[in-house]
């Protein structure tokens, strides 16, 4: 039976699960979750999510059992382990490669996602629930930012990708919160002013994956 995905069109961590799907070409079926209508908090949706999140994936076969799986990051290890053998390696098997990825991954979780995901909830989604955009914070993350990503540079001057000359799960996980604030409504740009930086994200934002699914997900 194909994979289940189930999610929210356009969220960030929904696309982040679709996106490696698609480097692993792993067929799947989308069902949407509508966040308006609160079916992210209804009790079927809780049994297997119990923190009321998308996205979460149900795989059922001979080998995985009815697996239901949730948190985009441990999704796409999964789907990079249990398809390894298809699409593009985004996980190194290489001993003396692997700690490099690890070391990507926990960059991308400690010194990224915190600033650009706190960005765009300030100037995207709190005024979307009705909240007020926190001007102070926003200062203070985009200046966190700024500093982390001098790093990325010192990072991209010496390799390809951050786990080395091969793209990673780890350089993919930076795709979807990155286009949030690169979009119109709150164009941060600090890719473009930072060399290295701008011609990684260049690399890994034109790959087919990202093309296929950046401006969401169509329910079949």
């Amino acid at each position: 039976m194909v994979l289940q995905l189930y999610g929210f069109p356009t969220s960030t961590c929904t696309l982040r699960v679709a996106l490696v799907l698609k480097e692993k070409n792993v067929p799947f079926k989308f069902h949407m979750v509508d966040l308006a209508k609160g079916e992210h908090k209804a009790p079927g949706f809780v049994a297997h999510q119990p923190f009321g999140q998308v996205p979460y994936i149900v795989r059922t076969t001979r080998d995985d059992d009815g697996l239901v799986l949730f948190e985009s990051r441990a999704i796409a290890r999964y789907i990079a382990t249990k398809y390894a053998s298809q699409g593009t390696a985004l996980i190194p098997t290489d001993a003396k490669k692997l700690p490099f990825f690890e070391q990507a991954a926990s960059i991308e979780t400690s010194h990224y996602d915190p600033f650009v995901s706190g960005l765009a909830w300030e100037l995207r989604f709190t005024t979307w629930f009705g909240g007020k955009t926190d001007e102070a914070h926003v200062k203070s993350l985009h200046a966190q930012l700024k500093n982390k990503l001098d790093a990325y540079e010192v990072i991209l001057s010496k390799q390809k990708y951050l786990a080395g000359d091969e793209i990673t799960l780890a350089d993919l996980f930076h795709l979807p919160y990155g286009a949030v604030i690169l979009a119109d409504d709150i164009k941060i740009d600090e890719f473009s002013s930072r060399p290295n930086v701008n011609r990684w994200w260049k690399d890994i934002s034109s790959r087919p994956s990202w093309q296929a699914i950046k401006d969401g997900l169509k329910v079949e």
